[in-house]
């Protein structure tokens, strides 16, 4: 099992900058792509970034520009670094891990932390 803590959350001016961290501990054996994702009330999860072990990444249309996804490996920590922060970027944002084990792969989630950007 892994276990995924975000924090960095919080309410924020719109135009401000929110730095989302997520630290990984557990049964880590190698973690493939990590992701951030958001739920916004009333809307489905969707996915905001991810980034494989090698460093490639991609972006939702409605962050690029925005933000930046980054991770530590020797830290098993991602993070999202979000910039020109909007109201519509208001909702919890979910990490999500993915790893090999055995002859499977396994995604893991936290538990969340809300961003609240005010207008």
């Amino acid at each position: 099992q892994v276990q995924l803590v975000e924090s960095g959350g919080g309410v924020v001016q719109a135009g401000g900058s929110l730095r989302l961290p997520c630290a990984a501990s557990g049964s880590i054996f190698k973690l493939n792509v990590m992701s951030w994702y958001r739920q916004a009330p009333g809307k489905q999860r969707e996915l905001v970034a991810q980034i494989t072990s090698d460093g490639s990444t991609n972006y939702a249309d409605s962050v690029k520009g925005r933000s930046t996804i980054s991770r530590d490996n020797t830290k098993n920590t991602v993070y999202l670094q979000m910039n020109s922060l909007k109201p519509e970027d208001t909702a919890v944002y979910y990490c999500k891990a993915l790893q090999r084990e055995g002859w499977g792969y396994y995604d893991y989630w936290g538990q969340g932390t809300q961003v609240t950007v005010s207008s």
